[in-house]
């Protein structure tokens, strides 16, 4: 009941907002109506100036300037009515305005003449009078609005006063529930119908997102030839592949100890281990390849170049390779890049992260950009210029602004190049000895440079022997090979020499060399400012390695530790050396089946990469092993004290 109270107390509110609104409207037009009326009353009071004066220039034409008697006087004696301001209808104000005008125009008094007028003029003047006698009218108009018609709905009550809801038939509240229920019924299906509607658009629209556009052939190999389309889908897959390559123990108990979960540290047995963490290898790339070189890149230590030679099943590929393998790409390389002959040498650059270099059996110097093409940006020519026989040695010495590319042959030519200038060599020095028999040329198959020296460097040849070679003049020295002081112990060619890393400057001028007879030997350094020798002196070893079955093709200090060194021979077993415990065997080894080539140690010196005749590179890791101890210098200077007596 309350609540049918509240609608009759906002329908009458609403009805009494009508009447108000009604009553608005009705001043509205009454305003309007008399804004009309003034307007037309000024419009007919200047018309009627207008014909008042009229009238007037022709009384004055037809009388002249006779004299006039007033005009009470023309009406006696005419017995015509005077001129009346009488007004009949709703114009009279503006009627007695207009005859008060003629009245004081016409029947005002006028002077006498000087003798008096006759009964004719008389007449006369009364005649004259009645004519112009006129009488000025005004109409009104009114402008009436149509009656308005008022409508009431439901919502609209007439009851103003008494009981508001006398009269008035109450509904039942069920028909109230029931009409309730009805509108939400409808309200819920015009709810549904719109969902349905909006659930159909949606489907129809993913069915044809969803509908597969077919590529013609034509179109299909369009895309695929598409250089860039080949670019883009090579690096996005790459990025892929190392994502899902990523390896991480996800059962790793944080709360266990510091070694339950991994090794004990490098003064545990447990920590020092030697395993294969990585094996390289692409059948499209290195089938049927050997890996001829391997170095390790000193801005990213997650990339590994290998050069390979040429494959002999497929004469229509690339003579010589050069692959970039990542850590985190295991199945494919990150970069390939190709040579018009064997690729025998394989350097990063020290000073531009993408730049690789190169030598190849042709004796050119190749020089590659990771962000260019797989052929080379540079190459030497193929003239006498530079070399013209293989180039097994390849250094890279000097500053950031001051380096130069160092290169020799087995033609015993040494070159110096700058790495964007390869037409010439800026130095060529023809290394000879005179005791040879057949040819004072020497077949340098390997070379290096001692720590902060770049006058100076150490080659070894084809026959066993290593010499000194200086780049320039000095005193008691000439530029070239010193044949006098000769590192003799080897009989056959030299395939390694490798000085000691600039970790330990007290050991600077000790090297490596390792050999095709079976062993590896140790060497200190005659100084490179010493003059030189007057007659032959040979230079003996401090140790000879021989606890190998096979050629040993390389061998490499640890960047770490002053008394590791790896190996590599024939056999495919990479040997760790450490020479604080033992200098007959390596403390630890791994075996691959092949004959493993060449060896470098990652800057971190944990990580080893050695390339297999089979063209595969391997990559180890070294752990515990080559991680210093803080006596193992003080060791390492008593052993070799102890070698030198």
């Amino acid at each position: 009941m309350d609540h049918r109270r509240e609608e009759l107390e906002k329908k009458r509110a609403k009805l009494a907002e009508l009447r108000r609104q009604r009553e608005e409207r009705k001043r509205t037009a009454m305003q309007v109506r008399e804004q009309q009326q003034q307007q037309q009353q000024q419009q007919t009071s200047t018309g009627s100036r207008i014909d008042s004066q009229d009238i007037n220039d022709l009384v004055n034409s037809l009388v002249g300037e006779r004299a006039r008697s007033p005009t009470s006087q023309l009406s006696t004696a005419s017995g015509t009515p005077g001129i009346s301001g009488e007004v009949s209808g709703v114009g009279r104000d503006r009627s007695i305005s207009s005859a008060t005008s003629i009245g004081t125009q016409i029947g005002s008094p006028v002077p006498r003449a000087a003798t008096p007028m006759s009964g004719a003029n008389t007449a006369a003047a009364a005649v004259a009078a009645a004519v112009v006698e006129f009488r000025s009218t005004e109409m009104t108009i009114f402008d009436f609005p149509p009656r308005e018609k008022i409508v009431y709905n439901k919502e609209v009550q007439t009851a103003e006063s008494g009981d508001a809801t006398k009269g008035v038939a109450v509904v039942p509240e069920e028909e109230i529930e029931r009409r309730v229920r009805e509108m939400r019924d409808k309200d819920e299906k015009r709810r549904a119908a719109r969902e349905e509607e909006e659930r159909a658009r949606r489907a129809a629209e993913a069915a044809k997102e969803k509908e597969t556009k077919r590529l013609t052939e034509e179109q299909r190999a369009g895309i695929l030839e598409n250089g860039d389309f080949a670019t883009f889908v090579d690096q996005k897959s790459r990025i892929m592949e190392r994502a899902l390559d990523e390896e991480f123990d996800f059962m790793v108990d944080y709360t266990l100890a510091a070694g339950a979960n991994a090794g004990a540290g490098v003064d545990g047995s447990s920590g020092e281990r030697l395993e294969l963490a990585h094996a390289f290898h692409d059948d499209k790339v290195t089938r049927n390849r050997s890996v001829m070189d391997v170095a390790w890149s000193s801005r990213f230590p997650e990339l590994v170049a290998a050069a390979y030679n040429r494959n002999p099943m497929a004469p229509n590929e690339a003579d010589g390779v050069v692959a970039v393998w990542s850590l985190h790409l295991r199945d494919r390389p990150e970069f390939v890049f190709s040579a018009p002959s064997d690729v025998l040498r394989v350097s990063f650059s020290d000073f531009n992260a993408n730049i690789v270099v190169g030598s190849a059996y042709s004796g050119q110097i190749l020089v590659w950009d990771t962000r260019a093409r797989a052929q080379p940006v540079l190459k030497t020519p193929l003239t006498g210029g530079g070399h013209t026989h293989p180039v097994y040695s390849l250094k890279i010495v000097g500053s950031t602004n001051a380096h130069q590319l160092i290169s020799a042959s087995t033609d015993g030519l040494v070159c110096a190049w700058q790495l964007d200038m390869l037409a010439q060599p800026q130095e060529v020095i023809e290394l000879g000895h005179p005791a040879h028999l057949r040819t004072d040329e020497v077949s340098v198959t390997c070379m290096d440079f001692a720590d902060n020296e770049t006058a100076a460097f150490v080659v070894g040849t084809a026959e066993g022997v290593a010499y000194q070679v200086n780049r320039y003049d000095r005193a008691g020295s000439k530029a070239g090979l010193n044949g006098f002081d000769a590192y003799r112990a080897h009989a056959a060619p030299i395939n390694a020499l490798n000085f000691h890393p600039p970790n330990a400057p007290e050991f600077a001028d000790l090297f490596l060399t390792a050999s095709s007879d079976w062993s590896m030997r140790l060497w200190r350094a005659r100084p490179a400012a010493k003059p030189a020798s007057a007659a032959s002196a040979d230079i003996r070893p401090l140790h000879v390695f021989d606890a190998f079955d096979d050629y040993v093709y390389d061998a490499r200090w640890s960047p770490a530790h002053p008394a590791v060194f790896a190996s590599a021979d024939g056999t495919g077993r990479l040997g760790l050396w450490n020479l604080n415990r033992d200098l007959e065997l390596p403390v630890h080894s791994a075996a691959t089946g092949r004959a493993l080539n060449r060896l470098s140690w990652d800057r971190s010196a944990r990580r080893i990469a050695a390339g297999g005749a089979d063209g595969s590179v391997y990559v180890y890791d070294v752990g515990g092993l080559s991680a210093p101890r803080p006596d193992d210098h003080s060791r390492f200077a008593h052993v070799l004290r102890s070698l030198a007596a």
